[in-house]
This record gives C-alpha cells, sequence and structure tokens, in this order.
C-alpha cells in the first residue's frame, strides 16, 4: 500500500491564508456538527467526535469554535442539517479522485462538482467506479524538525501505529482507523505535536502525472473542489516529479 498523499503535500507548500484557514475551520466545524449529531456530544463515548476535535485542534481551531459546532450538533444550539454524499471521478491523465461533502442542498453540490469535473477534462463517475482504489486510513503529520526518524518509528509504532513514511518535511504516520484516536493521544502524551491529523483516504498505488498541461489542469480541479464550501476533503491517486511541480511553480 502506498501512504503517499500528493495533494496533501501541494496544500501544505502552499500554506493556509487567512481565507483558506477560514475555510479549513468552516469544514472543520461541519464535521464536529455532523459527528456529535450522529453519536452524540461526548467525545470519550463517540469516536467520529474525538478525531474531529484532534483534527481541529491541529488547525489551532479555538476551543469555543469547537463547543459551539457540538452543540450545535446536539441540538442544543440552532443549526443547519447537513447531508454526507461522495462522489467519485476521473480527473485529467486518468487520475482517480474522491470528493467527500457536506452539504444542506445536494442539487447545488452535485452541479457545481460535475462543473468542476468536466471543465478541467475530467469526468464525475458512478459511485463506486473508483472508491476501491484507495483505503480508510488514520493519517497523522509531524513536522521534521526537531525529532528523529528512528526515534518516531518507535514511538509511532509501541503507540499503535502501522507505518512511518517519509515526505519533504514531514514525517506521516498510519493508523487503521479504530486506532487513530489512541495513537494521536499516545504520541501527544510523549511530545509529539501534529501539524495535520484525520481520517483520510490513501490511494493503493498513484498515476503519474508527466504532462504540464495535464498537471495543470489536474491541480486546478483540485483546487477548484477544495475551495467549495460544500466539500470537506479532496483525495487523488497521483506523483507528480518535484521538477515538473517547479515548472508549475
Amino acid at each position: 500500500m502506498s501512504g503517499h498523499s500528493k495533494w496533501s503535500t501541494i496544500k501544505r507548500k502552499k500554506g493556509a491564508n487567512d481565507a483558506k484557514r477560514g475555510k479549513i475551520f468552516t469544514k472543520l466545524i461541519k464535521e464536529i456538527t455532523i459527528a456529535a449529531r450522529m453519536g452524540g456530544g461526548d467525545p470519550d463515548g463517540n469516536p467520529r467526535l474525538r478525531s474531529a476535535i484532534i483534527a481541529a485542534k491541529s488547525e489551532n481551531m479555538p476551543k469555543d469554535n469547537i463547543d459551539r459546532a457540538i452543540k450545535k450538533g446536539t441540538g442544543d444550539l440552532d443549526g443547519a442539517v447537513y447531508e454526507e454524499i461522495l462522489y467519485e471521478g476521473y480527473g485529467p491523465g486518468g487520475v482517480a479522485v474522491l470528493v467527500e461533502t457536506m452539504t444542506d442542498n445536494k442539487n447545488r453540490t452535485v452541479a457545481d462538482v460535475r462543473h468542476f469535473f468536466a471543465k478541467s477534462g475530467g469526468n464525475l463517475g458512478e459511485s463506486g467506479c473508483v472508491g476501491w482504489m484507495f483505503d480508510k486510513k488514520g493519517s497523522i503529520m509531524v513536522d521534521k524538525e526537531g525529532i528523529d526518524e528512528e526515534e518516531l518509528m518507535d514511538l509511532a509504532l509501541e503507540a499503535g501505529a502501522e507505518d512511518v513514511l517519509e515526505e519533504d518535511s514531514t514525517f506521516q504516520i498510519l493508523t487503521e482507523p479504530d486506532d487513530f484516536n489512541e495513537v494521536v493521544e499516545n504520541l501527544e502524551k510523549n511530545g509529539v505535536k501534529s501539524v495535520e491529523a484525520g481520517i483520510s483516504m490513501i490511494p493503493q498505488n498513484t498515476v503519474e502525472v508527466e504532462a504540464e498541461k495535464t498537471a495543470r489542469s489536474l491541480l486546478k480541479l483540485l483546487e477548484n473542489l477544495e475551495d467549495n464550501d460544500d466539500v470537506q476533503k479532496v483525495h487523488a491517486n497521483f506523483d507528480i516529479s518535484d521538477e515538473l511541480m517547479e515548472n508549475l511553480s
């Protein structure tokens, strides 16, 4: 299995300005709200809510925002009712794309998602057309600075992780979804803080995108999807060489 996630790496390199951070908070609040609605407001008895809170804390979301989102989910505060829908399709270069959405208007959402795929030269497919190419995993990103790879590997495996993978400026720790919360908590007890943490869809294999035009179209598709307010997460099974990425910058 490949733990590689090029899109996550690219997003981190670009950084998050205030506008992007606002969108990230909006998506995290939606996840916390629906997790609390489905499983209750106590994170100790609601693994999905606990995972959502961990992800929110990794983005430095204020505690008040988290508490309000939980109360909206439990009905203690008024809030929109969201529906979760997963869209699947192919982007430029035959890259498989999974789009996790949370919406209060599915007609609007599917129209937007279909438009972005068509505009890029890709196509929105039927349910199940690409989902089998991904594995659901807990993913914990740790900054390389200040920690030794061997030390992190020992701590992560002892905490219950499956594997540790090296990326440009971070290490990616992979877990089974059911073990995610415990691994994060055990790492934190040992002083290991994450820069990003959550349940993700990890591609089993990747498609090498070699043409500059194709790469630009693909990245534009992923950016358009990420910028949509109804889209929670986007996953894609591609790789782009560092040399080509420099040309795209």
